[in-house]
């Protein structure tokens, strides 16, 4: 299961999450759109997501993820059908309405709740290897800026949809529900052979199993909820616009600049590496926290670049904070909160962290276009990400209710 979560985060990364700045970028050049209407593009996936987050988290709760995902894969491909088809700017934005609910169907928060009801002891460790395939499937980006010079936009887009049916959907008839419908019990223990689940479950007692209207109460669901949504400030930002800011900046080409996002993928590889060896044994809000700091540095060695010297800083830095960080955020609920409703309370948390996917591309868009570069609006938003360290810093884990009352 977490090979196969691994699988269809690799697709999505490929063809979605790191390439779409590359089609936005052939699209402003083709169309003459401005960087703030295809900016609405991208916050459309993070406001879908924000709207049925809490209809998938209540419907994970209750049967699971293993349907949603089938189900996800399918609409995925299916968009980039129709992405391949469009030639308005209403006809991108329906596209895209389509490839985000399938994104969500079928990505991070229905896939780490899948792998979270598994595992305990190695969990920062099994979710951190699902974020691998989020980070090598971004080494594929120059793959795709290349069949869109080779063969066009629309040709790629058709056959990324083609190929995630083909290929995601067998992929994700693997998950299933929970190791106690299969015999099992966490962390991989057969339960037949074992004395009991309970005595398997003794040296790791996770404690109080919150509901989504207890964590809702405490702060440090609030606290980790702001810190993740500040980070997506930055990581949504640079996914949107990167390629066209270094396009417009340095007179790079889509292919050139698809090298630091190759950079960068590589530089994320490495911290979803570290993660998977340090994230069991290690704090990791306070390692969250430096993560944010490295994100801000990140982005304004990206916003000021003069040479390929700083946009390699960039990639690095920024690249190996998102692959350390981002499996931790699911880790850190999941620690804090338990499984008994990770579904609701992913769900609930997506609702905020999507403000940061949507704010981030739309001010540096509006910005881009007052101003006519990025530089003021990169500037801001990594601002605003350094302050989403002292989120992280602040957050602990809660008390059970009773004894927090």
């Amino acid at each position: 299961m977490v090979a196969a979560a691994a699988g269809i985060q690799f697709i999505q990364a490929m063809m979605l999450h790191q390439a779409f700045g590359a089609y936005l970028a052939v699209m402003i050049e083709e169309k003459g759109w401005s960087k703030t209407s295809v900016s609405g593009a991208s916050a459309l996936q993070s406001m879908e997501a924000a709207i049925i987050g809490p209809i998938l988290g209540w419907f994970i709760d209750r049967f699971g993820s293993q349907g949603l995902i089938k189900i996800g894969i399918v609409l995925f491909g299916i968009g980039f059908i129709c992405l391949s088809q469009i030639d308005t700017l209403g006809g991108l934005y329906g596209a895209v309405v389509v490839i985000a609910i399938g994104s969500s169907m079928c990505g991070y928060f229905p896939l780490n709740c899948a792998i979270i009801q598994w595992f305990e002891k190695k969990r920062a460790r099994a979710i951190s290897m699902v974020g691998l395939g989020l980070a090598v499937g971004g080494i594929f980006v120059p793959v795709v800026a290349w069949g869109m010079q080779q063969f066009g936009w629309r040709t790629t887009a058709l056959s990324c949809g083609i190929l995630a049916i083909l290929v995601g959907y067998p992929v994700a008839m693997i998950f299933r529900r929970r190791p106690e419908d299969h015999g099992e019990v966490v962390d991989g223990h057969d339960a037949a052979t074992s004395t009991s689940a309970d005595e398997v479950k003794l040296d790791d007692d996770p404690g109080h199993e919150f509901t989504a209207r207890e964590a809702l109460r405490t702060s440090s669901f609030w606290l980790v909820s702001a810190g993740h949504g500040l980070a997506l400030l930055v990581v949504s930002a640079v996914n949107t616009h990167a390629i066209n800011h270094m396009r417009i900046s340095l007179a790079y080409t889509v292919a050139q600049a698809s090298f630091f996002i190759t950079l960068m993928t590589l530089a994320q590889v490495a911290g979803v590496l570290t993660g998977s060896v340090i994230g069991d044994r290690v704090n990791k809000t306070r390692v969250s926290a430096l993560c944010m700091l490295m994100h801000a540095a990140g982005l304004l060695m990206l916003t000021y670049a003069n040479d390929s010297l700083w946009l390699v800083g960039f990639a690095l830095l920024h690249g190996f904070a998102w692959g350390l960080r981002g499996p931790f955020m699911q880790a850190i609920r999941a620690d804090y909160f338990g499984r008994r409703s990770i579904g609701m309370i992913l769900g609930l948390s997506a609702v905020i962290a999507a403000i940061g996917q949507v704010m981030g591309p739309m001010l540096a868009g509006v910005l881009g276009d007052i101003t006519g570069d990025y530089l003021l609006g990169f500037t801001v938003l990594a601002l605003l990400a350094g302050t989403g360290s002292v989120s992280f810093w602040m957050a602990r884990r809660p008390l059970p209710p009773t004894q927090s009352a």
